[in-house]
């Protein structure tokens, strides 16, 4: 992890944010081995920074599932998914993202289309190199389709719920080290979900979701490493 230059004079929320990019890029890339101890005064040393940011972003990335609290012992980083672990998140999926989807079309707005379209396009345009700093922008991309669509159904309650799955796809298909290996399909993917939406056809924007969801798992589990 690399300081940054000058952290003393910037603005806080930066610093915060530099930080958790940080750690987020050691646990991706494999750094930060599963089961480690994450030491906050060691992290803070490393990144030049008070323990106050390193804490805030440990709080953060426990959100995602990355790295887990341990009672009177600070952070660990989390294990890897198993395959049965991944099953039950995907039913989980399978069970929200639809329901989302069919929501949001119900409401679609023009500002809406406009933000996922461009969603899409980061997607295409945004490099799949191997480290995680290369395909840190895919990543982002790829979360903020399905999130802008969960954000747009009018229901906190199905926003709770997915907001509750984190970043645990990511977790299962990019801390195991396997990186970006179906970009073609999920963009194609993402086209017929955003077509349906703009379409305004609530049943085919959920039956795309579904079909997008059940083959990321497809995928994701055809790609895990031998367990």
């Amino acid at each position: 992890m690399k300081p940054l230059p000058g952290s003393h004079a910037i603005n806080r929320q930066v610093l915060a944010d530099h930080v958790y990019d940080e750690i987020l890029e050691s646990l991706m890339d494999g750094r930060l081995q599963p089961g480690a101890s994450v030491s906050i005064d060691g992290t803070a040393r490393d990144l030049e920074v008070s323990p106050t940011p390193v804490r805030e972003a440990l709080a953060r990335l426990e959100h995602t599932g990355l790295v887990q609290r341990v009672a009177l012992k600070g952070y660990k980083v989390a294990p890897l998914f198993s395959s049965e672990d991944f099953a039950l998140l995907m039913e989980a999926r399978l069970a929200i993202e639809p329901v989302t989807t069919k929501l949001a079309c119900e409401r679609m707005t023009p500002e809406t289309l406009v933000a996922l379209e461009q969603s899409i396009r980061d997607l295409e345009t945004a490099p799949r190199g191997p480290s995680f700093a290369e395909f840190r922008d895919y990543f982002d991309a790829d979360e903020l389709f399905h999130r802008l669509i969960a954000e747009n159904a009018g229901n906190p309650f199905m926003l709770a719920a997915y907001n509750a799955l984190g970043g645990q796809v990511q977790r299962f298909r990019l801390f195991g080290g396997i990186g970006i290996t179906d970009a073609d399909h999920a963009i194609s993917e993402h086209h017929a979900v955003f077509d349906a939406l703009k379409a305004g056809d609530p049943a085919l924007a959920a039956a795309m979701m579904t079909d997008h969801v059940s083959r990321v798992r497809g995928r994701a589990m055809a790609d895990a490493p031998e367990s």
